[in-house]
């Protein structure tokens, strides 16, 4: 089951997920992202805190996104993600094209650095 709570703060919106994205419930996470690119905001931070699984139909989501993100120039960061689940981006090599952050401070330094 996966939860996804959005909040507006200060210039971004904040995703916060909650459980498990796998191929039942990918399409959730696709249509909140899509919502908020829709919303024209240029700063968008994924809160991974309460992640405990993400399959490959969720990280290709993100991925589906990179292109779009470039060229609208939003800034995309993600963190809080446990060792399990951000060890599933490290194998296939998607930390290298994501920005992944430990805890919520690190993520809002390079969310607004940009």
């Amino acid at each position: 089951m996966l939860k996804i709570e959005k909040e507006k703060v200060d210039q971004h919106i904040a995703l916060r997920l909650e459980g498990e994205v796998d191929a039942s419930n990918s399409v959730e996470l696709d249509m909140a992202i899509q919502d908020v690119v829709a919303e024209n905001v240029n700063k968008i931070l994924i809160d991974g805190t309460s992640l405990s699984y993400i399959s490959s139909a969720g990280l290709g989501v993100f991925m589906s996104y990179l292109e779009d993100f470039e060229e609208k120039n939003i800034s995309f960061v993600i963190f809080g993600l446990n060792n399990k689940v951000k060890n599933v981006f490290h194998i296939l090599g998607l930390d290298q094209l994501l920005i992944i952050e430990d805890d919520e401070k690190g993520a809002l330094g390079v969310l607004y650095e940009r």
